[in-house]
């Protein structure tokens, strides 16, 4: 969803200058953390600064050759970024075909499919009218060197496409237009891609959640068509058993609010376990919870992940193995902006999950007036640059975090790592 005002894109002016990395390693920094009661922490064990291109709303994958790749938007045009040593150094990947202007300069996101093909789901916003305008593809059979791309639509309020892969090797993208949720796929590694009917007939597009045998999971928002777009019966979660030829509506666990002109709400997450049990995370008030259904959605068991404090907003989840999970989060606003990690077992035979947290960790992204100027220019005000923070389990067994970096004089990402 790409709203102009709300995201605050700040200069357009992002730099595709030199490249700067610094590795710090755990105990370099304290960063002020609330009391120690939080339970068992995650460590950090290293985080990576990087200076170049505006990487807002990043995304994240780990390509099967070890290859990291980090994906955002610059206002312009997007991002890409891959290191092949572990996140200790990031270089700029050039993502135009050479013929094709496909490449969006909005919300984006990356899968990557059994076989090694990367694929990279992009939007297009006109900011001038606060309307998305396109989404296309981009496929990549080199571990993400280059890429080819396909547009998959060009409609007026196209807006936050998701692409994930099936264990067979299909590719799914979604996205909503403000006419309900749109679907395509691929089965020869992204070359022609298959209109299917639309998953909803209403709502947005909020995640798409792909697990064992092609179980498909798909959270329908009312916000939708970058937020020009409310309706309040368009909260609801669907579950496809057949690769998505059909749907069928299961509960939406919890309480969350949604009301019109309010975004503080857009991706509700979903992830699928190697098990085949579905979680989903959200906020409800102070609280940030965690369900989980062992039944595809009929039923749901749910957890608190974290209580009281600054409100937690724009969570982002993953999962893997048997309940293995990783969720981060955003809490507070202005100088109070931290932003959250955690680990969790909540593995099939256990009662309650394991939990370890992060300690609150600073985010160094900003919004500010790009016309103001003289002493009565407002400062700089910390925001989120984003409405998640995508994490990434590594094949070491660590979880990779991105976070954006926007300020007057800085614009590029922060890898962190945690164990």
């Amino acid at each position: 969803m790409r709203n102009g005002q709300r995201r605050n894109a700040g200069p357009a002016s992002a730099r595709t200058g030199r490249l700067l990395c610094s590795l710090v390693l755990l105990g370099c920094a304290r960063v002020p953390s609330t009391a120690d009661s939080l339970g068992p922490r995650l460590a950090l064990e290293a985080r990576v600064d990087v200076q170049g291109t505006r990487t807002r709303e990043p995304m994240v994958v780990q390509h099967g050759s070890g290859a990291l790749l980090v994906a955002g938007y610059a206002v312009r045009t997007q991002a890409l970024w891959r290191s092949t040593d572990g996140g200790a150094r990031w270089d700029s990947v050039a993502i135009s075909d050479g013929s094709s202007t496909a490449v969006g300069n909005s919300d984006t996101d990356l899968a990557v499919a059994p076989d090694g093909t990367i694929y990279f789901a992009s939007m297009t916003f006109d900011r001038s009218v606060g309307e998305g305008r396109r989404i296309a593809i981009g496929v990549s059979d080199d571990a993400g060197r280059s890429f080819r791309w396909t547009v998959l639509s060009t409609t007026r309020f196209d807006d936050r496409p998701w692409v994930k892969v099936a264990p067979d090797g299909s590719a799914h993208v979604i996205w909503n237009d403000g006419s309900g949720v749109r679907y395509v796929t691929s089965r020869d590694r992204g070359r022609t891609w298959t209109d299917r009917p639309r998953i909803s007939a209403r709502g947005g597009s909020s995640h798409l959640a792909i697990g064992p045998g092609g179980v498909m999971a798909v959270r329908v928002a009312p916000v939708s068509a970058s937020g020009n777009r409310f309706d309040a019966k368009a909260d609801q979660l669907l579950v496809s058993s057949d690769g998505g030829t059909t749907w069928v509506a299961r509960m939406v666990p919890g309480r969350p609010t949604w009301r019109a002109g309010d975004l503080s709400r857009w991706v509700e997450p979903l992830a699928w376990d190697a098990r085949g049990a579905l979680y989903a995370a959200w906020a409800e008030d102070s609280t940030l919870l965690l369900a989980r259904s062992a039944d595809r959605g009929s039923t749901w068991q749910t957890w608190v992940v974290a209580r009281g404090g600054d409100t937690p907003y724009y969570p982002f989840l993953i999962a893997q193995g048997d309940g293995a999970l990783a969720v981060t989060w955003h809490a507070g606003e202005g100088e109070r902006l931290r932003w959250h990690a955690a680990r969790i077992e909540a593995g099939a035979r256990m009662r309650a999950p394991k939990i370890r947290r992060s300690s609150p960790l600073p985010l160094d992204a900003f919004r500010w007036d790009p016309q103001a100027a003289g002493p009565t220019a407002a400062a700089p005000v910390r925001a989120p640059a984003g409405e998640y923070l995508a994490a990434v389990f590594l094949a070491d067994g660590g979880v990779g975090v991105v976070t954006p970096v926007q300020t007057p004089t800085r614009d590029g990402f922060t890898w962190w790592k945690f164990r």
